[in-house]
């Protein structure tokens, strides 16, 4: 969500708090826009990131709830390199978006990130992501790390469509934060 977050896996290197470099994309050219949107939905966190040792974030389009998210208008090129090191992969290879578009989803592997759902559309374009091919209540949630809480928090206000206090209350009440992370402790990552 977080567009400095968006230009290591575009331009490459290491965001700050990362434990990993990305090597980025083919296109280095960052997205010509973003917008805020909200995705029918839920955002969790589960299973644990070695890059920010923590839990991860994943998006259930099936389960009751919506997801506070960007739009990033980038080529079908850059979502298959991103989507590339997201799966550890090196990037370079195009995907095919064909059965994503036609259903909704493509399965591409079991594990993290793995999975591209096609969310809607935004003026003419689809909304794509990807995701993990498990829903919310079929793995345990795990609490994020501060580092990686704070990017999601920055890029939501960053959007501009949401103030300080509307991004804790979302992000504090995911599954996954729930409990662990007050709205207090997430407007202190803000803060910082």
């Amino acid at each position: 969500m977080h567009v400095d977050r968006l230009a290591h896996y575009i331009r490459g290197g290491r965001p700050p708090g990362a434990a990993r470099t990305y090597p980025g994309c083919r296109d280095r050219q960052l997205p010509s826009r973003s917008v805020p949107l909200e995705l029918p939905g839920a955002l969790y966190f589960a299973t644990r990131s070695p890059v920010w040792r923590g839990g991860r974030a994943f998006y259930d389009p099936g389960a009751d709830g919506r997801v506070l998210a960007r739009a990033h208008l980038i080529s079908t090129g850059q979502f298959a390199d991103i989507a590339a090191q997201e799966m550890y992969r090196d990037p370079g290879a195009d995907l095919d978006l064909g059965e994503v578009l036609r259903t909704g989803r493509a399965t591409l592997g079991e594990g993290r990130y793995e999975t591209l759902v096609h969310a809607g559309w935004l003026e003419g374009r689809p909304v794509l992501t990807f995701t993990a091919p498990w829903r919310m209540d079929e793995v345990d949630w795990t609490a994020p790390s501060a580092a990686y809480l704070r990017h999601l928090a920055e890029g939501l206000r960053e959007a501009g469509a949401w103030d300080d206090r509307a991004v804790t209350a979302y992000l504090a009440a995911c599954p996954g934060t729930a409990g662990l992370w007050t709205e207090g402790a997430v407007a202190q990552l803000l803060a910082e």
